[in-house]
């Protein structure tokens, strides 16, 4: 009986050129022990959804880049990270555990197209629904790939195209990269079909903990993520306004019930990436910053004091029920800890605002220390739980986008600011007064308040930076900023001074992440592919994306 291959896991260098692999495999993450030599697309599934989030919102791929940098994070320890000297390890891992799941994905698909395992996989759901999920996962690790280093080794269910050449091993071990363009093409191609594909009267895939096999929900994903892409591209890749209009047209998400969110046991077993960071790895490194602060207190953006605030935000010192500073047997305010020996993050509410303190972001090392000794806010303990969900997308993005297209409408833009206002279980009392006192729907309002929406989705928040300048109050390069207290020789502001590479000087945040350090040594013609596909600008920080129009 013919037996399907099952890519393994591969080692760090051989990954970053998909060519040759370590000694652990799927098999051993999803083996069934009566049966050693098989894996199953319902274990797959439920690994590789976890391992995706895990790897691009955990303390280091997501933490040490992407956001600090859209500054919704400032470090206490690390700041030179936050000033773009971001480390190749973490480049790295981001690369590859990309890849990693992205073969998972690929697996499924493998499992129920090979007709020695098609009548066992149906046990786990209807094989075309299977691969059409499969396909719709990976549409969406390709694109956080290609968001993030632009040209990569690309593999297509339905595309064919000779310089599709990853995951390919037999027939191209050293794969050249594609285009950027070839690539969200055939992403935004994929999505269509994989919509068109789902049969919402069949069982959908096992071991799905996004949408519990809910069909009709993964139809809604696929076509909101196509809208979600093709806005992006709008003005870089013919065709993509008629996905735009098409993707409405096939049915989007409809409320937050519609929300695609990875979620987590409420545990230390399996926890929510940064809740492991915090509690498991003791990173106590992070915390909230003064721009995001700033913005929900109505001083940054021009919108009124936003009751997402005591959502997003611990408070900086502890208070009684009564919302009164709680104090120590000298009479000073008791600040609001994080002790990683503990299973969670415990304080009471505070509606004060001046309780409410952001770090400020892109300091030097010698002048965190005492700006955060001083007293600044952790994120909330709605963000560091256990059983914090992970966000693929969201209605509330849906929304913005639609208010994008639609000329900046007012009632998509009202309707996304709620959305997201219900997602964080704000009260509905404060909700309608936020909403009601909103600025009129512009272009700046719109963005801006897309990004406080976005909140700990740091890639998408990035990609939207890159693609429109905004939000357009992020502190910039040579900006000035004011500390929390002075500094030790008096200064009551700073500079924010990024740390550009040794051979060009960054001007503003990273336009992409560059390559892998091992890619060129490991695979010189597949890198130098890649090389020549980004443009003139090459394999640097600064170089745009073809939808960075920023």
């Amino acid at each position: 009986m013919k037996k399907i291959k099952i890519l393994p896991v591969i080692t760090l260098g051989a990954l970053l050129i998909l060519a040759s692999c370590q000694d652990q495999s799927l098999e051993d993450i999803n083996r069934n022990p009566n049966d050693p030599e098989k894996v199953f697309s319902s274990g797959l599934m439920n690994s590789a959804t976890k391992e995706l989030m895990d790897a691009t919102r955990n303390g280091f791929e997501s933490g040490r880049m992407s956001l600090p940098w859209i500054q919704y994070s400032a470090q206490v320890a690390y700041t030179e990270e936050d000033r773009f000297q971001f480390r190749e390890t973490s480049s790295q891992a981001l690369y590859s555990n990309l890849y990693k799941v992205i073969l998972d994905f690929k697996s499924i698909i493998d499992l129920n197209t090979d007709p020695s395992r098609i009548v066992e996989m149906k046990q786990y759901g209807d094989t075309q629904n299977q691969i059409a999920t499969a396909r719709i996962m990976l549409a969406y690790s390709f694109s956080i790939l290609a968001d993030t280093f632009g040209s990569v080794p690309y593999w297509s269910y339905g595309n064919k195209d000779v310089d599709f050449q990853g995951l390919n091993l037999e027939k191209y071990p050293m794969p050249l990269y594609a285009s950027q363009e070839k690539i969200y093409t055939d992403i935004l191609k994929e999505l269509k079909e994989a919509s068109q594909q789902l049969n919402t009267s069949e069982p959908g895939l096992a071991g799905d903990v996004i949408y519990n096999r809910d069909v009709l929900k993964w139809r809604k994903f696929a076509n909101s993520l196509r809208l979600r892409i093709a806005n992006r591209l709008k003005d870089a890749i013919p065709g993509a306004n008629a996905h735009i209009q098409d993707a409405i047209a096939s049915g989007l998400m409809t409320s937050n019930g519609d929300n695609a969110v990875q979620k987590y046991q409420n545990d230390k077993l399996l926890p929510s990436p940064m809740f492991d960071a915090v509690f498991v790895r003791n990173r106590t490194d992070f915390k909230i910053t003064n721009t995001m602060v700033n913005t929900l207190k109505g001083i940054l953006g021009g919108f009124s004091v936003d009751p997402r605030l005591f959502k997003y935000a611990a408070p900086v010192y502890r208070v009684d029920s009564n919302d009164d500073y709680i104090l120590d047997t000298s009479g000073n305010k008791i600040k609001v800890t994080i002790d990683p020996n503990l299973a969670a993050f415990e304080y009471s509410n505070s509606n004060k605002l001046d309780n409410y303190v952001g770090l400020p972001y892109g300091l030097t090392r010698t002048m965190v220390a005492r700006q955060d000794a001083a007293g600044t806010s952790w994120w909330s303990n709605n963000v560091i739980k256990a059983d914090f969900g992970e966000v693929l997308m969201e209605y509330s993005e849906v929304q913005f986008i639609l208010s994008e297209v639609n000329g900046w409408n007012d009632t998509n833009y009202k309707a996304a600011v709620r959305a997201s206002m219900e997602k964080w279980n704000v009260p509905v009392s404060s909700i309608n007064t936020f909403v009601s006192s909103l600025p009129a729907a512009n272009k700046a309002n719109v963005l801006n308040q897309k990004w406080v929406a976005l909140y700990m989705q740091p890639q998408e928040a990035y990609a939207e930076w890159r693609r429109t300048g905004y939000p357009n109050f992020l502190i910039k390069p040579g900006d000035v900023n004011n500390l929390v207290v002075p500094a030790v020789d008096g200064a009551t502001t700073y500079t924010f001074t990024p740390i550009s590479p040794s051979d060009y000087t960054l001007t503003e945040m990273p336009s992409r992440i560059t390559y892998p350090g091992t890619l060129a040594k490991l695979n010189p013609n597949g890198y130098a592919s890649g090389v020549k596909n980004l443009g003139p600008g090459g394999d640097k920080l600064n170089t745009k994306l073809i939808w960075d129009k920023n």
